[in-house]
């Protein structure tokens, strides 16, 4: 039985670790992430939400983990590592049978997993959660309840750290598809013979009052009494999609400027500002400055956004603003306002509003290793 705890205990305990720490590098995308669930349940109330809880999960995922894992307060760990699987567990089953999101977020953007891929993982865990929790007063640390408590309380203080650390400074390792060193036409092609999405097409026609289904092989072609109605097209499966295929930049006059930025061969600066309205005046009061520098050391500046015209042209600053989708520029990096340096379409550097460099030359010695 002690090894089947044992075993118990290591999986359990290195999966929320695994878990806590991936949402820690990135705790923007898990807030973006409650974003998108509090919007398909109509929760949009408590968006503000978003990035305290993306925090506190994945602080309280990497601290239970620990506790059991190493046996500190594993009473304790053990607790909340059952009480969190007890409430997602029913939560995934519902995502997976309405699948409001495709992706539960679950491991971040390290693994991604579907909706159903998650419940069953989570069936698995509950029984190694289980079988913790009901021998956790049989496990000893061999420490003192006092020092316990220190060594969780460090813990809790350096994780909570960490994951504020990459929200300021964007995450210590990037798993977006934008990440330094991507050339970015790369990541948008698809390979030549790749699957392309299936669909089943049927036809309703209607004939003396009633309707009836049918399909491409068997539609009343040619006979007049049967009067068409409506087309239904159901996905059957999803093709192909490359790392990067939402990527287009237009200017505010509708100009698409998307193959002239990737085709640039000298250095190109992208402030990357999702809704300008939302990115504080001091930061992007040190963006436009940082813009006017850059057009000082011969760089191409470019403000990125989803604001409409109006709010882009209130700035009136001599700056190129360009429009791209939303979703896309919280893709491509973690901070409102961040910056990501191109040459030939490829991104050789990236930084948040916190410590983009001020002198602009210092850009063009940004090498790839």
């Amino acid at each position: 039985m002690r090894i089947i705890i044992l075993i118990s205990r290591l999986i359990a305990g290195s999966l929320f670790i695994f878990s806590g720490a991936v949402k820690a590098i990135d705790p923007l995308g898990s807030a973006y992430k409650f974003h998108d669930y509090f919007l398909a349940f109509g929760l949009d109330v408590l968006q503000f939400l978003s990035l305290p809880l993306a925090i506190i999960l994945c602080t309280a995922e990497f601290i239970t983990g620990f506790c059991v894992l190493t046996g500190t307060r594993i009473r304790e760990g053990a607790l909340g590592m059952f009480i969190l699987i007890l409430f997602f567990t029913p939560l995934t089953f519902i995502l997976a049978l309405t699948n409001p999101v495709s992706d539960c977020g679950c491991f971040g953007d390290a693994v991604h997993l579907t909706n159903w891929e998650t419940f069953g993982k989570n069936i698995i865990l509950l029984i190694f959660i289980l079988i913790v929790f009901l021998n956790r007063k049989g496990i000893k640390s061999g420490f003192r309840p006092v020092t316990e408590w220190a060594i969780v309380s460090v813990a809790v203080l350096l994780f909570a750290g960490f994951s504020i650390y990459n929200l300021i400074y964007l995450p210590v390792i990037d798993f977006l598809p934008y990440s330094t060193g991507t050339v970015i036409k790369e990541k948008m092609i698809i390979p030549d013979g790749a699957p392309v999405d299936k669909y089943e097409t049927t036809f309703i026609y209607e004939k003396d009052g009633q309707k009836k289904e049918f399909t491409l092989e068997n539609y009343p072609s040619g006979d007049s009494t049967w009067k068409f109605a409506e087309q239904r097209s159901v996905l059957l499966s999803k093709g192909f999609i490359p790392a990067i295929h939402d990527f287009s930049i237009t200017s505010m006059d509708k100009t698409d400027l998307t193959e002239s930025i990737l085709t640039n061969p000298g250095f190109t600066l992208l402030m990357v500002a999702k809704k300008l309205e939302k990115a504080g005046p001091e930061k992007l009061r040190k963006g436009f400055e940082a813009g006017q520098r850059c057009r000082e050391a011969g760089i191409d500046f470019f403000v990125l956004t989803s604001s409409g015209t109006d709010r882009a042209a209130s700035y009136n600053n001599g700056l190129k603003f360009c429009q791209a989708d939303e979703t896309t520029l919280k893709t491509m990096i973690r901070s409102n306002p961040g910056y990501i340096l191109l040459r030939n379409g490829t991104i050789i550097g990236k930084w948040s509003w916190a410590n983009l460099p001020e002198d602009m030359n210092q850009l063009k010695k940004s090498t790839i290793n």
